[in-house]
Order: C-alpha cells, then sequence, then structure tokens
C-alpha cells in the first residue's frame, strides 16, 4: 500500500510540471496586451518599457516560463497587474470560497444521485426506474447557468425566500457558518449539484444492475441472507467507482464554476477567473488555473488511494 502510494505520488510530478507549461503556453498564446488595463491611453513609450520590464513582459518566453515557475515552487505566484496585490493571496481566497460551494455542491449530487441510482437500479426496467433515469438525463442535459437564473427568478424575486447573489449580508466575501451565510449558498449549490447528481445517478445505477445480475448475489440470497445484508454487500461492491466518479466531479467543479460563480456573484475561482480574463490580468490568470490544476491532481491521487483503501482488488492488480 505504502508503495502504491509513493508511485502516485512520482507520477503526479510530471502531470504538474506538464500542466504548469500548457498553462504558460495557452495564456500567452491568447491575443491582447496584458498591460492595456492599467496603461492609460497617452501612455508614453518609457513609461510602457517601464511596466514592462516590471512584470517581466520584456523578456522571452522561456526567460519568463523559468522566472514564474521557480517563484511558483516558494509560493510566490506574481502580483496582479489590475489590483496590484499579490496572486498567492487573492487566489487562496478564492479557492476556499469554491471549496466550501464545490464540497456542498458535491455532497447534495452524491446523496441525490446514489439515492436515485440505487432505486433505478433495484427497480430496473420499472416506472421507477424510469422516473429516477428521467430526473438524471434532465440534470446532465439542462445548461446549469440557465438553471441557475431561473432558481434565482423563483426563490429570490418572486418569492423572497433565498437571496439571489454574494456570498454574504452586504456583498461580504467573509465566510460565516450560519444561516445568514448558508442561505446565500443554498441557490449556488443546488444549480451546481444538478450535472454531479445526473452523472453519479446513472453510474450508480448501472453498477447496482450489474452487480445484483451476478452469481455471488443469487449465492447471497440462496443462503438466506436478509435485503438489508445483500443490500451491504452492494453497496461495498458499488463504492469504489462511486467514490471516483464524486472525486472527479468534485474537481470538475472546482475548475467549471465559471459560469454558476459568475451568475450568483459567488467570490470563489471562477469569478477570479471571468475577472482575470476580461482585464487580461495575465498573473492572476495563470496563478489560478495553476493552482486549480493542481488541486485537480492531487484530488485524483486522494481519490486513488481512497479508492485502493476500499477495494484492495486494486493493489493487486
Amino acid at each position: 500500500m505504502i508503495l502504491f502510494i509513493l508511485r502516485r505520488l512520482l507520477l503526479a510530478i510530471p502531470i504538474m510540471i506538464g500542466v504548469a507549461i500548457v498553462c504558460f503556453s495557452l495564456v500567452h498564446l491568447a491575443p491582447g496586451d496584458p498591460l492595456v488595463s492599467v496603461l492609460p491611453p497617452d501612455a508614453s513609450a518609457d513609461l510602457q518599457k517601464q511596466l514592462r520590464t516590471l512584470y517581466g513582459f520584456d523578456r522571452s518566453l522561456p526567460e519568463q516560463f523559468f522566472g514564474w515557475i521557480s517563484r511558483a515552487v516558494t509560493g510566490d505566484l506574481g502580483t496582479s497587474i489590475a489590483s496590484s496585490r499579490s496572486v498567492t493571496t487573492e487566489v487562496m481566497k478564492a479557492v476556499k470560497n469554491t471549496l466550501i460551494l464545490a464540497a456542498f455542491a458535491t455532497l447534495i449530487g452524491f446523496f441525490f444521485g446514489s439515492l436515485f441510482g440505487f432505486v433505478a437500479g433495484y427497480f430496473r426496467d420499472t416506472l421507477v426506474d424510469k422516473a429516477a433515469s428521467f430526473i438524471s438525463v434532465m440534470g446532465v442535459s439542462v445548461p446549469h447557468y440557465w438553471l441557475g437564473m431561473v432558481l434565482v427568478i423563483i426563490f429570490s424575486a418572486q418569492l423572497g425566500w433565498l437571496p439571489a447573489t454574494g456570498m454574504g449580508a452586504g456583498g461580504s466575501a467573509a465566510w460565516e457558518w450560519d444561516w445568514a451565510h448558508m442561505k446565500h449558498l443554498m441557490l449556488p449549490a443546488i444549480t451546481m449539484s444538478v450535472i454531479p447528481m445526473g452523472i453519479i445517478s446513472r453510474t450508480v445505477r448501472a453498477l447496482v444492475a450489474d452487480i445484483l445480475a451476478q452469481e455471488f448475489v443469487v449465492g447471497l440470497r440462496a443462503k438466506g441472507l436478509r435485503d438489508f445484508d445483500v443490500f451491504r454487500h452492494v453497496v461495498k461492491n458499488v463504492a469504489p467507482t462511486a467514490l471516483a466518479v464524486m472525486g472527479l466531479q468534485l474537481g470538475y467543479l472546482l475548475g467549471g464554476s465559471i459560469l454558476i460563480e459568475t451568475v450568483f456573484a459567488w467570490p470563489g475561482t471562477g469569478f477570479l477567473l471571468n475577472s482575470a480574463i476580461f482585464q487580461r490580468d495575465l498573473p492572476l490568470l495563470q496563478g489560478t488555473i495553476l493552482v486549480l490544476a493542481i488541486f485537480f491532481v492531487l484530488l485524483n491521487v486522494l481519490v486513488d488511494i481512497l479508492q485502493t483503501t476500499l477495494d484492495p482488488r486494486i493493489t493487486r492488480g
């Protein structure tokens, strides 16, 4: 088991290096001048030269990359062009907010996805299966940003039950574990949970239907085991794959929440990326993408380890 963990961690290192190269290259291939947001229209050539030297844009791309990656290893992701604040500080604040939103969305999606999946798998080819499968397909098919706007119209504009935007009262970006802040979390978390709910539901439904048709389940029932005991064996066999899917969905939510966070003005990494793209803030854009990519890689390593713990056959294989 220890060797398995070490192997997974070592394999993650070249992946992170490759992610850093791709991240840096793609950002610099995008058209536009990164200093356009801070330079006045009548900026002199000397001022432009000074700013380019200050941010290192006067050097070649390989020099910029190695300088950026050597500082990133020490935790320094540079300085934001638009706000002149530390990119590391800005990204860490946003990551914390996105983690809160993504974790709640994943829990909601995993709970209801597993519930619908088990129900559909146990009652396959019945009306209950068709209803659960319809909900799952709708969850995957409906655009989440459109669903977010619909929920805002219904529960905020018309009913007035929940706040429409922000993370706290008065636009506060400081999170507190109280009902006032939880109300701000509910609409974006529900909107965000719809896609993982549909994916997990379809996955669990297929797994449960396949496991129930296997010989060992028939043998367990022939031995006289109660339905609950059979259910426990089914859960043990479904758990590793369901956990892997949940981990991947959490990773996708961390990096793919830009539309939802923009709709709900949630101050997370998606909202930060949106601002960095429109302001052409290269240091902020690079830093945010790199941190999200590293989180995704580490999350996959963690899921592999947990999956192996639940299913020792993976290590033996």
